[in-house]
């Protein structure tokens, strides 16, 4: 009886301690979408470098297309063309050297023509034909040589004026190389004073030539002087058939 007397107290008091623990207490349910931040560092500096290593790729492929830009400035400086070219003023200096060459009086720079003359005026011509004809060739000769040394002296005094402007066009084209910004241009301005180094050996050669044939020309003049007089000689000492007597007849006989 006691134990029925419990439980129902029990019961009653399950009973009556239910709702007011429901209205006192009740029980918060967080929304289904509520999310809770969580701090990871190994994520975090897994991120950080991450970055720092898309950072430095970024700064090497700057660094490459720098390099690029140079390499293509420096191909660009080394096929530029050198603003300078002397090739006007060494074709005129040749030019003027040429044209006193091809001045040349009487026997000018021709082998046919100097063979002509020398058939005709010189060596074992010089003592053919009759006195008055040996007469005139001596003459001619001497005309010539003496025409051959003005020749050289021309030459050598246009050669003499080509000398200022070589020592302008040099200086420029030193002035020129030195301040060459690529390959081109230096190899330019040396072709150049090449050629600059070729006009003045053409120059040079011109002026030899020109008095190596007044010397020769004077040479040949002495040689043919020499069998002219060999010739006279001859002619004076050959008395012909000597002397023949013959009748002479004198005071009306």
């Amino acid at each position: 009886m006691i134990r029925t007397h419990f439980r129902r107290a029990l019961l009653a008091g399950a009973m009556l301690a239910l709702p007011v623990g429901l209205a006192v207490s009740p029980i918060a349910v967080p929304p289904a979408t509520a999310q809770i931040t969580v701090f990871d560092p190994t994520n975090y500096s897994q991120n950080i470098l991450q970055a720092a290593r898309a950072l430095e790729q970024i700064n090497n492929q700057i660094t490459q297309l720098q390099n690029e830009a140079q390499m293509l400035i420096n191909q660009a400086r080394n096929l530029a063309s050198l603003p300078h070219s002397s090739l006007a003023e060494l074709q005129a200096s040749v030019q003027r050297t040429q044209a006193l060459l091809n001045e040349a009086q009487r026997i000018a720079h021709d082998v046919a023509a100097i063979e002509g003359a020398f058939a005709s005026r010189y060596g074992a011509a010089a003592g053919t034909g009759g006195h008055d004809a040996m007469v005139a060739n001596a003459q001619e000769r001497w005309r010539t040589s003496v025409a051959g040394f003005e020749d050289a002296l021309k030459v050598q005094a246009g050669v003499v004026g080509n000398i200022d402007a070589t020592r302008a066009e040099m200086a420029a084209l030193v002035a020129q190389s030195q301040s060459a910004t690529g390959a081109l241009q230096a190899a330019q301005a040396g072709n150049q004073l090449l050629a600059l180094q070729s006009s003045q050996m053409a120059d040079l050669t011109a002026a030899i030539a020109a008095q190596n044939r007044a010397q020769a020309l004077e040479a040949a003049r002495a040689a043919s002087a020499q069998a002219q007089a060999r010739e006279n000689l001859a002619r004076f000492l050959d008395y012909g058939d000597g002397y023949v007597p013959t009748t002479v007849r004198m005071f009306g006989d």
